[in-house]
C-alpha cells in the first residue's frame, strides 16, 4: 500500500487546444463584473473582454506589467471594488496577482497580516472571489496553485500569500495561446517548467500521485524544450503546456526545493526574472543536492533525474554531475544568461544564501544545505 497522502487542485481543468473560446460564458456563469487582469500588452486579452462584454458583462481591465509586488496587488484591490469574478490571462506573474486580488477583495485585514516570511501568514478571514486562470506561458503552473507570489519591496523579498481557498475555480490551459512566444520566455519559463517537475519528484513530500504526474513530465518537458530552441514546434507547444501543468499540480501537493528556495531572495533582492533565476540555478542545485544527500531513496530519484537529463543529450547512463552540466553548457548556448548577467552581483547572492533558510520551498529539499553550500551553488551559477 502506498502511503497515505492528500491532493487538491483546481475546481476545475480544461486542457486542450481551443479550449480559451470557453471562457467567455464560462467566466460570464461566475458572475456579471469582471475584473479582467492581463500583461503588459492588452491585446491579447481584447477578444476575451469583447467577447464577456458581448454577453452582458462588465469588465474592467487591471494591468500586470511586470512581476507584481505589494503596491501593485494594492492597486488592483481599489479597481476591484465591486468585482464579482476576476479572471487573469498571461503568465506566471499575471495569474499570480489576479489570484491575489481574488483573495484580498473580500479580506478585512490588511495584506501583510497575510503574507509569509515577513508578515504573519495568517489564512483568509473571507473566502476568495471566484477566479479563472488561463496562462499564455508555460512555465510556472500558477494556474493550479494554491499561492501567489508577491515582491515586498521594503524587505527585498519575494513571498507568497497562500490559503488552500485560493485554488482556482477554473483553469484552462489551450497551448495555443503559447505560439510564437519569444525565444527568451519560452526558454526561461520552459526551464522553470521542468524544474518543476524535476524538484517534486525528489524532495521528501513526494507522493504516488506527483510521482506520476512527475516521472512522465520530465523527459517529455526536456525533449520538447530542445525542439522549441531550434524551431517553432505546435506539438511541442502542447507539450510544455502538458508540463507545466504537471508541475503546478505536483509542486502544490509535494513541494520544491532549493532552486526555489533561492529562487525567491535572489528575485526580490534584484529583480531579475524568476524562469532564467530557476534556469541558471537547476544544473548546480542537482550537483550540490546528490553530494549532500544521505537517504539511499532520494538518492536513487536524483540518479534517476540525472539519466533523463543524460538522455536528452544523447548520454542515457551520465550521472548526475555529468548530466547537469551539459543541461548548464545547452542553456547557455541556447541564450539562457548567468546569475551575474541577470543583474545578481555577489552581494545579492550572499544575502540570498543567508535568507534563503526561511524559504518554504526549502523545507521539502531532498539534502540539507547550510548557507555556505548554497553561496557556492549560487556562485557556480554565475
Amino acid at each position: 500500500m502506498p502511503d497515505a497522502f492528500a491532493f487538491a487542485t483546481a475546481t476545475e481543468i480544461l486542457f486542450g487546444r481551443g479550449h480559451a473560446a470557453f471562457a467567455p460564458a464560462r467566466v460570464a456563469a461566475l458572475g456579471r463584473r469582471v475584473l479582467l487582469v492581463h500583461g503588459r500588452n492588452p491585446s491579447r486579452s481584447a477578444p476575451l473582454a469583447g467577447a464577456l462584454r458581448a454577453l452582458g458583462c462588465e469588465v474592467t481591465a487591471f494591468a500586470v506589467p511586470s512581476e507584481p509586488d505589494m503596491a501593485r496587488i494594492a492597486s488592483g484591490l481599489t479597481v476591484a471594488a465591486g468585482t464579482q469574478v476576476v479572471v487573469a490571462m498571461g503568465g506566471g506573474a499575471v495569474i499570480d496577482a489576479g489570484k491575489a486580488i481574488a483573495a484580498l477583495v473580500p479580506a478585512t485585514r490588511p495584506m501583510l497580516d497575510h503574507l509569509e516570511v515577513v508578515g504573519q501568514g495568517l489564512p483568509l478571514d473571507h473566502p476568495p472571489l471566484p477566479f479563472v486562470a488561463i496562462p499564455t506561458t508555460a512555465g510556472t503552473g500558477a494556474e493550479v496553485t494554491r499561492n501567489a507570489v508577491i515582491g515586498v519591496p521594503d524587505h527585498a523579498r519575494k513571498v507568497s500569500l497562500r490559503d488552500a481557498r485560493m485554488l482556482p475555480r477554473l483553469a484552462i490551459v489551450d497551448p495555443g495561446l503559447t505560439d510564437g512566444c519569444p525565444r527568451a520566455v519560452t526558454l526561461a519559463s520552459g526551464l522553470d517548467a521542468i524544474t518543476q517537475v524535476i524538484e517534486p519528484y525528489v524532495c521528501t513530500r513526494a507522493n504516488p500521485l506527483t510521482d506520476a504526474l512527475c516521472r512522465d513530465a520530465i523527459a517529455r518537458g526536456l525533449a520538447a524544450l530542445l525542439r522549441l530552441m531550434q524551431a517553432e514546434d505546435p506539438m511541442a507547444r502542447d507539450e510544455m503546456a502538458w508540463v507545466s501543468l504537471c508541475g503546478g499540480l505536483a509542486l502544490a501537493n509535494a513541494g520544491l526545493g532549493a532552486v526555489h528556495g533561492l529562487a525567491g531572495p535572489l528575485g526580490g533582492l534584484t529583480g531579475a526574472g524568476h524562469g532564467a533565476i530557476c534556469g541558471a540555478l537547476l544544473p548546480h542545485v542537482l550537483v550540490a543536492n546528490r553530494r549532500a544527500v544521505t537517504d539511499p531513496a532520494r538518492a536513487a530519484r536524483l540518479d534517476q533525474v540525472g539519466r533523463w537529463i543524460g538522455a536528452a543529450f544523447g548520454q542515457p547512463e551520465a550521472p548526475v554531475d555529468r548530466a547537469a552540466g551539459l543541461l548548464d553548457a545547452w542553456s547557455r548556448a541556447a541564450g539562457l544568461p548567468g546569475l551575474l548577467a541577470q543583474g545578481i552581483d555577489e552581494a545579492a547572492q550572499g544575502a540570498a544564501a543567508q535568507a534563503a533558510a526561511s524559504s518554504s520551498s526549502m523545507k521539502a529539499n531532498p539534502a540539507p544545505l547550510e548557507a555556505d553550500n548554497l553561496l557556492a551553488l549560487i556562485r557556480a551559477a554565475g
